[in-house]
């Protein structure tokens, strides 16, 4: 059987989980969330989430797969086998995300594609996709009389749905398979399982290109950005403060959804990159360095973004409101447009259509390493033989891209709104969140941990984590769970098209199949385990022997098992050996 095998070196693990966590919410989500529930005032309960739930959280990911040294189930198991259906369903989520998330990976390779190109097909309606209501863009010195057509569309927007998604009018009209873009989605798959085949080994090297190269893209639009004129417009909408906007309770949700998406908690994937660490590697500066690095990116990514974004509102003429999207509509739609402006403009969209294809792919490829690892963790003797983790690598890697091409259909889009919405949610993300705290801090025991902690990294962090724990992060992701329930509203895909029943039963589907593992797991143990309730709760409840012992609970056994009047004397708490003995 093969070694599990470790980090090279400590700069690996950090690159691998700023990879993981520096995606692409960092680019198009948090900007616009900024700019939309009120600039600077929504840095308070974004701050105030970070710090009572997205560090502490993190760090107890990270800290618990480096003691425990499994993946996302097994680590659960060691821990409080009752809880180890929260394994379970955090690989229900990532198994999803592992569906719909490299899509746009895909899109980004097709785009990037169609940037070699001296004239950039989304900026004009010459092209053979384009109906008679496209209408170029109006330049700010245009002296085309200004036309009011309520069915006008423009060249970008006809390029993402007629070119791009060739979709169609709605779910239950699925139509044919997009093969050019399944042609960009199996170059993602395959660039993806190269990344990780060997596992750590090849790991831990492509990240010193994917976690960085990213960071060069997004400097060079940013300066960019920011010499274009209009661009102190931009950033104005990004960070004016407008402090009413904090009594409305869907901004301090939005917050908290936030973190939950960019840190990537809750999906297994920090334990699992953590679990190949050194036993005493210091991984609570690693999660406080990583956690002021993905914030920090966030927010300059902010002006790379609306900068360019107040560049297209002064060349259009019209208020930033108007041009202003998040999600697949930035990437796709509102920064192509503003591209197709700019001097030498297939150098900028090439540029970023690059980054966002490598924002996107160590995100998704440590997803599937979390997945691997947990399974391969469960069963060792049959995934750690020789190529057997590879050929595995390559069966999840087949079925994810067969899955995959359902969203490159004709329909396609709606089901991939359907995941985004429902299988990663905040509310499952929210759930997964309360049972790991609990199970931490009151099941296993904050102090437990903390003494683990110590053991590993040589001293005891702060007090206001092991609070965080205790209390501030399991009531503040009630309350929002709570809330998220309370002001759950259906889907729709553009904010106009209506899903059928049937498709908001898949979504809940989708959601439930994470969330119910956790009860599930527990009635089943508790059903198949031997003795009266109490007796069964408390061995579901009792950690594993062979988790690592600390410095301190090796010196209470060794008093023990040691004779009191033993005058045998000790080097470094060991029983030395005679030479003769040895040898034997």
């Amino acid at each position: 059987m093969e070694e599990r095998g470790q980090w090279g070196n400590k700069l690996e693990f950090v690159l691998s989980v700023a990879g993981s966590i520096i995606g692409l919410g960092n680019m198009w989500r948090f900007p616009y969330l900024c700019y939309k529930n009120g600039g600077g005032a929504f840095l308070i309960p974004y701050l105030i989430f970070l710090f009572t739930c997205g560090v502490p959280v993190f760090f107890l990911e990270v800290a618990l797969g480096q003691y425990t040294s499994q993946g996302g189930i097994t680590c659960w198991r060691k821990i409080s086998p009752l809880f180890e259906g929260l394994g379970y369903g955090t690989q229900v989520i990532v198994t999803l995300l592992n569906f719909y998330y490299i899509i746009v990976l895909a899109w980004g390779i097709f785009y990037l594609y169609y940037s070699f190109s001296w004239d950039l097909p989304w900026s004009s309606c010459n092209n053979t996709w384009n109906t008679e209501n496209c209408v170029e863009f109006q330049r700010r010195n245009s002296s085309v009389a200004e036309m009011v057509n309520l069915n006008m569309t423009s060249p970008v927007m006809e390029f993402w749905e007629r070119r791009a998604l060739r979709i169609s009018p709605g779910i239950d009209q699925m139509g044919s398979l997009n093969w050019d873009m399944a042609l960009c989605l199996l170059i993602a798959w395959v660039m993806c399982y190269f990344c990780i085949w060997k596992g750590v080994k090849s790991t831990g090297k492509v990240v010193y290109f994917t976690a960085t190269f990213p960071y060069l893209m997004l400097i060079v639009l940013l300066i960019r950005g920011l010499t274009l004129p209009g661009a102190g417009i931009g950033i104005q909408f990004y960070l004016y403060p407008d402090l009413g906007r904090l009594v409305d309770p869907q901004v301090w949700m939005d917050a908290g959804t936030q973190i939950f998406f960019s840190y990537a908690i809750c999906l297994g994937s920090l334990t699992a990159l953590g679990s190949y660490n050194k036993y005493n590697n210091n991984c609570y500066r690693d999660c406080l360095a990583l956690c002021f690095l993905n914030s920090s990116t966030s927010f300059v990514a902010g002006f790379a973004i609306f900068s360019i974004l107040g560049f297209m509102s002064y060349e259009q003429n019209v208020p930033i409101s108007e041009v202003a999207e998040s999600g697949p509509g930035l990437a796709f739609i509102a920064y192509p447009r503003a591209v197709s402006m700019m001097p030498f403009s297939p150098l900028w969209a090439a540029l970023f259509f690059v980054m966002i294809v490598f924002l996107g792919l160590d995100s998704q490829f440590v997803c599937v390493e979390s997945l691997v690892t947990a399974i391969v963790d469960m069963y060792p003797t049959v995934f750690r033989r020789k190529n057997c983790r590879e050929l595995f690598l390559l069966g999840v890697v087949l079925l994810s891209f067969l899955m995959g091409l359902i969203m490159l259909m004709e329909g396609g889009m709606y089901v991939f709104q359907l995941f985004d919405y429902y299988a990663a949610s905040g509310m499952c993300l929210l759930l997964m969140s309360i049972f790991e705290t609990v199970c931490i801090a009151w099941v296993y025991g904050a102090d437990r941990f903390y003494d683990n902690i110590e053991d590993m990294i040589g001293y005891r962090p702060g007090p206001y984590i092991k609070y965080c724990w205790l209390f501030f992060t399991p009531a503040t992701c009630i309350g929002t769970f709570a809330f998220s329930l309370i002001k759950y509203t259906p889907l729709k895909y553009n904010n106009v098209y209506v899903y059928p029943w049937w498709g908001y039963v898949i979504g809940w589907l989708l959601a439930l199949s994470s969330m119910v593992c956790i009860p599930f797991w527990m009635a089943y143990k508790i059903s198949t385990t031997q003795g009266t309730v109490k007796e069964r709760i408390q061995v579901l409840i009792t950690p594993s022997d062979d988790l690592p012992k600390t410095k301190r609970e090796q010196e209470r056994l060794l008093a023990i098992f040691v004779p009191e009047d033993d005058s045998t004397t000790t080097t470094n708490g060991y029983f030395p050996v005679s030479e003769r003995d040895s040898t034997l």
